[in-house]
């Protein structure tokens, strides 16, 4: 076995370690996300914090989608407006 092969194994070993490691991560992620969905559900609130949470989720897309979907004003729009505004502010 010459040196490069044996650090390619190295290399093979780690990333195989690292893709368990994700997974394990995962795994402990859904069984904690779980858990909290199963101590909502025993909740008598249940539906008041299923709605609070719907809309705070709207209220999230609706920032998303303003922060993303509009484009911002052309610059120059910006500017002849404002130069507008101060003509007619000095009345010219």
């Amino acid at each position: 076995m010459t040196k490069e092969s044996g650090s390619r194994e190295s290399l093979d070993e780690r990333v195989v370690l690292v893709a368990a490691g994700l997974a394990g991560l995962a795994a402990d992620t859904l069984g904690t996300g779980l858990g909290i969905v199963r101590g909502l559900l025993r909740r008598s609130d249940a539906a008041d914090v299923a709605a609070d949470a719907g809309r705070d989720l709207e209220a999230r897309g609706r920032l998303v989608l303003d922060k993303y979907a509009s484009p911002p004003p052309a610059h120059l729009e910006v500017l002849a407006r404002h130069a507008l505004a101060r003509r007619a502010a000095d009345g010219g």
